[in-house]
């Protein structure tokens, strides 16, 4: 393996003493200066002193599924989560940013991680505790009843040697000569059925504890989920429209001949800047590798299992300005050549932040007309916003406009430093929200361990949201079960007042399990059948699977989150 690493070796790009370099990563320093873009792993943990539209993807480290914008502001007090600092092994996935080195190798958040897994203490397994009672229990037999034949044989007389031999030749008959080799063949063969399965078996005394799991503390991020964010919901027409969220397109249709979708496919069609890589001929849609950010490589899937060919779609409606998304703004605007010779108008799109969005635009699209966007229309925008929010999904709004071309004829110039085309008073379209979806087998996967008695909590670094409305579409939270915040929102009372013992279900956040010490977290984990921990780190996925062990249960940790 070592020979396999040297073979593709890290880079990182250096300023030293204002010369730029091209070092191994393992190479670094700290103080160094580090250039970071799109494409790059990062060599070590860095803090941020410039960034030009910089994101990262932490879903190996926090669960995250959606791309994380890094800047050089401070946001929050947990390291995880605040904008300035980039962590090592995670991939830039857009823009360019520089860094100072504030940690490497072992120092790293990652090397922590792996510091903290190679430390722990295996102890035995359950199969090897058995072994040892058994052969406990057969030697104190075997020595027993070899006494007693050799006092026997003695007292009737026999020579002293022969007793002897009694006695040894009964501890030895004793001896199961064969059970190493039985049981190592059975554990090989179950060993071999798994792989069958497509699980690889490499502790072969792991197979029987896994038999003896009683508690499975599971990762969310691309093992209860597809990894892959997907649009769940859509709002035209002034009514939530479900999309189908399956792996093979089997789920609810819905329709695609009104002028409310026509419109949104539209806006989220060109206001898009994600294409599919090519070499992909014959791949499912759902499972092309796509450049570009994961949201708008859910809409651009999503337009293409809807209208067909995108790129032809783009390519008749040519694109002649853009203004990139950025953190500022929050919007993302570009404006387009019609497709329709008899209309000479150009197309302005946009789409972001749907309150951001919202009070930019004066009209709504509605039933195929452009109404007023009055108090009404404002108050239903909020009720499925608040819903779709309330689904833990990421909601993005769309609106448009068609430029007068008297005003702004084929050919006009427009500049997207001094903006001299208009951003305000646009025409409200709809809203999409997107969601990293569970996997089709998942939702039986748990109702089959919960029937053979198996506790499953979800252990992940992602939003509680996100994580409580995964729980229970998946069954991880069961239908019926409230947490203490449901019941306090159903009473109508202040949660301080809801006894956590009539919960079964709990959700916990990481700053919650922080500050909890292990009798706390020992209640909880006693206490709830149904439990989600969300925004935990690393070193707290440690604690609570030692917490489960406490409590005597034989743990199963799965997922990336391991």
């Amino acid at each position: 393996m070592e020979s396999f690493k040297n073979m593709v070796p890290q880079f990182a790009t250096v300023i030293r003493e204002g010369e730029k370099l091209t070092l191994r990563a393992e190479d670094l320093v700290l103080g160094d200066i580090v250039e970071v873009k799109f494409g790059d792993r990062i060599p070590a943990d860095v803090r941020i002193i410039e960034a030009r539209g910089f994101k990262v993807d932490n879903s190996s480290l926090t669960g995250e599924s959606e791309p994380q914008s890094r800047g050089p502001e401070f946001t929050n007090e947990n390291p995880l989560e605040t904008k300035n600092l980039a962590f090592f092994s995670t991939n830039a996935v857009e823009g360019t940013a520089k860094g100072v080195v504030i940690c490497c190798g072992d120092n790293t958040v990652m090397g922590r991680i792996a510091g903290l897994a190679s430390g722990l203490d295996t102890g035995e397994t359950p199969i090897a505790k058995e072994i040892h009672h058994f052969i406990h229990l057969i030697t104190g037999v075997a020595v027993f009843l070899g006494v007693t034949f050799f006092l026997i044989a003695f007292i009737l007389g026999y020579h002293w040697l022969d007793a002897v031999i009694f006695l040894i030749g009964i501890i030895v008959a004793n001896v199961p000569e064969g059970l190493l080799a039985t049981v190592t063949v059975c554990l090989t063969l179950t060993a071999k059925r798994m792989a069958s399965k497509n699980c690889l078996v490499k502790n072969l005394e792991a197979v029987e504890t896994l038999g003896s799991t009683s508690t499975i503390c599971s990762d969310k991020t691309g093992t209860l989920t597809q990894n892959r964010m997907t649009v769940a919901h859509m709002w035209f027409d002034n009514q939530i429209i479900e999309a189908d969220t399956t792996e093979d397109q089997s789920g609810v249709q819905y329709d695609r001949t009104s002028p409310g979708f026509k419109a949104l496919a539209k806006i989220a069609t060109l206001c898009n800047r994600a294409e599919f890589k090519g070499g992909q001929d014959g791949v499912p849609i759902l499972k092309k590798e796509v450049a570009g950010d994961a949201s708008e490589a859910a809409l651009l899937k999503c337009m293409e299992l809807a209208l067909g060919d995108v790129l032809s779609i783009r390519k008749r409606n040519k694109k002649v300005c853009e203004i990139p998304f950025n953190s500022t703004n929050k919007y993302q605007v570009s404006i387009h050549e019609s497709d329709d010779s008899s209309d000479p108008r150009q197309l302005l799109v946009m789409k972001g932040a749907p309150e951001r969005i919202l009070e930019r635009c004066s009209t709504i699209f509605i039933g195929g007309k452009e109404k007023v966007l009055d108090e009404e229309m404002k108050e239903a925008f909020n009720n499925a916003y608040l819903e779709l929010g309330g689904l833990g999904e990421r909601v993005l709004g769309f609106c448009d406009l068609q430029l007068p071309s008297d005003k702004y004829p084929i050919g006009y110039k427009f500049n997207t430093d001094d903006i001299n085309f208009p951003v305000d008073n646009l025409r409200f379209v709809g809203l999409m929200s997107m969601i990293d979806p569970p996997r089709a087998a998942v939702p039986d996967a748990v109702a089959k361990c919960r029937s053979a008695g198996i506790k499953v909590i979800m252990v992940t670094g992602d939003h509680p949201i996100t994580a409580k409305a995964i729980a229970k579409s998946v069954g991880i939270i069961s239908e019926g079960n409230e947490t203490v915040e449901d019941i306090a929102a159903r009473l109508n009372i202040p949660v301080s007042e809801v006894n956590p013992r009539e919960a079964k279900a709990a959700v916990v956040h990481g700053t919650e399990l922080r500050d909890l010490n292990s009798d706390q977290l020992d209640e909880i984990l006693k206490y709830h059948t149904e439990i989600v921990f969300a925004r935990t780190s690393p070193q707290q996925k440690l604690i609570i699977v030692e917490g489960c062990q406490r409590l005597g249960a034989i743990v199963a940790v799965t997922g990336d989150g391991v």
